[in-house]
């Protein structure tokens, strides 16, 4: 695990630079109503842990947001956003909706699987690189398009995936 302790008494389940982050987005909601900082508190601590949230993690956030631990579960499996098993250092999300398979997505997605020797849900071997199929990026204009850690990427072609993939370290 990078940063985080999930040890001892709510005060100090994190960093204190955790800790820090998590409050500055509790104090943005009315007192009282902290389990509404779930979802930025879960991004924080998914960046903080090589980009995935293990159930230890959740269970600590449950206690620091003062909510149920079901509760936090169900935000972290209901957005594809989040990861609960480990993953790459970059995370590849290709989105195959109808918009971007109109336009090319499946000879994207069969570069990237060639290139990188991987299927959806899998990681290099080298971890580098996690390949994940989403439903729709909202960037239907810009067809075929992914997502490149937090960066879209839009009117892709397999020199431009390639660019891209050159640029990873």
């Amino acid at each position: 695990m990078s940063e985080l302790q999930l040890t001892g008494d709510k005060d100090s389940l994190f960093t204190a630079d955790i800790r820090a982050q998590l409050d500055m987005w509790i104090a943005k909601y009315p007192e009282g109503q902290q389990q509404s900082a779930v979802i930025p508190s879960l991004h924080i601590l998914q960046d903080a842990n090589a980009g995935w949230l293990s159930k230890d993690i959740m269970k600590a956030l449950a206690v620091y947001l003062d909510m149920a631990e079901i509760s936090v579960f169900e935000v972290a499996t209901f957005y594809g956003m989040y990861e609960l098993s480990p993953v790459g250092k970059h995370k590849i999300n290709v989105c195959t909706n109808i918009s971007c398979m109109l336009r090319g997505s499946e000879e994207i997605v069969e570069h990237l699987t060639d290139k990188l020797g991987i299927g959806f849900g899998e990681t290099t071997k080298d971890g580098l690189v996690t390949l994940k199929e989403v439903e729709c990026l909202g960037a239907c204009c810009g067809a075929p398009m992914l997502q490149l850690n937090r960066d879209y990427h839009e009117n892709l072609t397999t020199e431009k995936v390639d660019a891209l993939l050159d640029g990873l370290s």
